[in-house]
């Protein structure tokens, strides 16, 4: 019997990435580069995309840097959660959802746990959220995994969802991880820490994709 875990039915959700967070959120650098390389995966994988917008008109629009598919659905929203009825009428049931973005301790938060009642598997991409202040983040996931949200980083998702270097995308996102090598070590720097820092578990993690890179 195989082992292998598989991610059915994946979905993005990138939330609320918008131009006057960009000064305000902690370390808002490390969140764009770890959701382009999220978003650059999904291409490459034909998982469908989410982008929500917080009160746009005050907020204004998604930060240009980040490569939004056409294919994805845009959604400006006054709820906090990004579980709208124009995304919740398209997610599939049972979905299993990757979500990065701001701020981790509201609409990040009230996501995560809005999926996670609705039915769904949450995946919270730790080396992409963050709130304006830091100190809100490890409370934030602390709630979402008691939920029974998984928190995980970018990398270990990507390779989670290929889970067999046989299948015909995996040159292409090996290719990508190689590319986002270094600026996916300074995501995690900026958002984890390094060292004596670092809990167990993210230290395992860390320690696996550098494991990894050595073999490349």
């Amino acid at each position: 019997m195989s082992t292998t875990r598989r991610i059915v039915r994946p979905a993005i959700f990138v939330c609320d990435m918008q131009e006057k967070f960009q000064k305000a959120i902690y370390q808002f650098p490390a969140v764009v580069s770890t959701t382009s390389k999220l978003l650059s995966a999904a291409d490459i994988l034909s998982v469908p995309v989410y982008v929500t917008t917080q009160n746009k008109r005050a907020l204004g629009d998604t930060v240009s840097e980040l490569p939004i598919p056409t294919s994805a659905i845009e959604v400006d929203k006054t709820l906090f959660s990004m579980c709208v009825p124009d995304i919740l009428e398209k997610l599939e049931e049972e979905s299993t959802v990757a979500i990065v973005g701001v701020e981790c301790h509201i609409c990040v938060l009230q996501t995560t746990l809005d999926l996670l009642e609705l039915g769904h598997k949450v995946y919270v991409i730790r080396d992409g959220v963050s709130s304006v202040n830091a100190q809100e983040i490890p409370t934030a996931l602390s709630r979402m995994q008691q939920a029974g949200a998984i928190v995980t980083t970018s990398e270990s998702w990507l390779f989670e969802f290929m889970g067999d270097s046989t299948r015909r995308e995996f040159k292409s996102i090996s290719g990508l991880v190689k590319q986002t090598k270094q600026s996916t070590r300074n995501s995690l720097e900026a958002l984890i820490g390094s060292g004596s820092g670092l809990d167990s578990s993210m230290s395992k993690i860390l320690a696996k994709s550098q494991e990894f890179q050595k073999l490349w």
